[in-house]
């Protein structure tokens, strides 16, 4: 036997409002429950109007059709993007600012402490037996706040010689603090710098890592076979 087809919406509304007696609309003497319920009066009353229909119908046509006394639908909260600072915000709050009593070198060697362990760690310890590309490989995808950098080849002289801890890497500069207790802005444009840990010497071509360090640590570089200014 064919399944019986599904009552419409009008239909099942003009068996509900056939059950209802004409003088319901005097409410003087009517007295409904209230709350919880309230829901599981209509509900019961919804069933007992419809026999002929299935459960599921019943089911389907009282809660996606009627809305019960009592009950309150939930407003699902949409969630917005979280708001960055733009660049002209964080330069206005000088958030990368330091004080002068702050600008010493020496403060800073527990962060180069920190960024050792944390090169160590990437690489599985720096073992002599470590493969040199795997441990390049690494250092291109790292972050390097905390590094100690020093500028071996550059376009301009004057950066030749340059030391000190990374304390800030944005796209196309180094920021930098030297034991003289002197803040560097360094380019990394034309500029090359080596890196040592542990007795591994790298070097860092600026005209390949312009870019921010979330960037590059999921960036796929190509090598190449010679760079040079």
């Amino acid at each position: 036997a064919e399944p019986a087809a599904m009552a419409t919406r009008a239909e099942v509304r003009g068996i509900i409002y056939s059950r209802i007696r004409p003088d319901a609309g005097d409410q003087s003497e009517l007295q409904l429950p209230e709350g919880k319920k309230s829901a599981e009066f209509i509900a019961s009353f919804v069933r007992s109007s419809l026999p002929q229909l299935s459960q599921k119908e019943t089911h389907h046509y009282l809660y996606k059709n009627l809305t019960l006394v009592g009950t309150t639908k939930r407003n699902k909260k949409k969630k917005g993007k979280a708001k960055c600072l733009s660049a002209k915000e964080r330069r206005e709050l000088r958030l990368f600012e330091l004080n002068p009593e702050q600008q010493r070198y020496e403060l800073f060697l527990p962060l180069h402490e920190l960024w050792k362990q944390y090169i160590r760690d990437l690489c599985n310890g720096l073992k002599p037996q470590t493969s040199t590309n795997v441990i390049q490989t690494k250092l291109m995808k790292a972050d390097f706040h905390g590094a100690i950098v020093t500028v071996v080849k550059s376009k301009c002289p004057s950066y030749v010689g340059i030391t000190g801890i990374i304390l800030q890497e944005m796209k196309h500069i180094f920021k930098i603090i030297t034991v003289e207790n002197k803040i560097k802005v360094i380019p990394k444009q034309n500029n090359i710098f080596s890196v040592e840990i542990d007795g591994f010497v790298s070097h860092i071509y600026g005209n390949m890592f312009q870019l921010r360090s979330s960037e590059r640590s999921v960036k796929k570089f190509k090598g190449k076979g010679s760079i040079d200014l």
